[in-house]
């Protein structure tokens, strides 16, 4: 089990290839690449100096033994309009080839959720199944996993989160059976689980190792979606490393917590990693205890 951080913010700050040896000196072992921006039409990703970016990548990764163990490709995957879903579908894949040229395992692809989900969910259901399905060709041919994740949306009359795709656990494992592909595989947002009113940890037994097999771990209050370090918020972190345990979970331990370093100054950022690292360590330590 690699302990790994999102690239988001770091790469942002100090730039893709600086933040490499930044978050390696700071203890992780994998990174998962953050390909945002690409919704918009922006960055290298978008041009036509992806596949050299991608390399370069690989090659300082390399250099520094630190590996790309996961990836995120850019959302929403819909809005139910053109050209936006025509386009994102091409950037979709695009970070899906790009992620398997720098040796990237799993990419994250969040399901389509342009429709109110209380309304739509059995039209979400359809739509999603024939999604998910018509990328397994492509990765195929470039060599990567997908990994659908649990989502939210927000009710704009009652002013709180609500369930989404994937939210309630039946329907998360009952898309992973259906699709019974072995490229297509589930991402737990530990924290999208709270916040739709569900335990994690009581999540991760419902799913198990076989279907489980990626992460999204941070911290939240059960009202916001504040993607922190463990222990800064609400979420019961021994009952959720006990779980993990228990399944036999043999995935990466993958952060999606920058927001803990977002607000500080690029000199504090390295170290604010560094104690993201030994949080990450003492949790995946508490699961190797808990499972012996």
């Amino acid at each position: 089990m690699r302990l790994a951080t999102q690239t988001h913010i770091m790469a942002k700050v100090f730039g893709d290839e600086a933040c490499i040896p930044i978050l390696k000196k700071a203890g992780f072992e994998a990174l998962d690449w953050s390909f945002f921006g690409m919704e918009q039409g922006s960055g290298i990703w978008c041009t036509d100096a992806w596949r050299e970016h991608a390399l370069r990548l690989k090659e300082i990764g390399e250099k520094w033994d630190i590996g790309f163990s996961q990836a995120h490709a850019p959302f929403p995957s819909s809005m139910g309009e053109e050209p936006y879903d025509t386009e994102i579908r091409k950037w979709i894949l695009r970070s899906m080839e790009a992620a398997a040229l720098m040796g990237v395992r799993d990419i994250v692809v969040h399901p389509k959720q342009e429709l109110e989900y209380a309304k739509n969910a059995e039209k979400l259901w359809e739509e999603n199944l024939e999604f998910y399905r018509s990328l397994i060709p492509y990765c195929e041919e470039y060599g990567i996993r997908i990994c659908a994740e649990n989502m939210w949306q927000w009710d704009k009359k009652r002013k709180y989160i609500v369930d989404s795709f994937c939210a309630p656990p039946e329907e998360f494992c009952r898309l992973l059976d259906e699709l019974d592909s072995p490229w297509v595989v589930g991402c737990l947002d530990v924290g999208h689980c709270g916040l739709v009113g569900r335990e994690p940890q009581d999540v991760i037994r419902i799913m198990g190792a076989k279907r489980l097999q990626a992460l999204h771990i941070h911290d939240v209050n059960y009202i916001q979606d504040c993607h922190t370090m463990p222990f800064m918020e609400d979420l019961d972190w021994e009952a959720i490393t006990g779980a993990l345990a228990e399944i036999g979970y043999e995935g990466d331990f993958t952060f999606e917590a920058d927001e803990f370093i977002r607000k500080l100054p690029p000199e504090l950022m390295p170290e604010a990693s560094s104690l993201m690292v030994k949080t990450g360590q003492y949790l995946i330590k508490r699961i190797k205890e808990q499972r012996a």
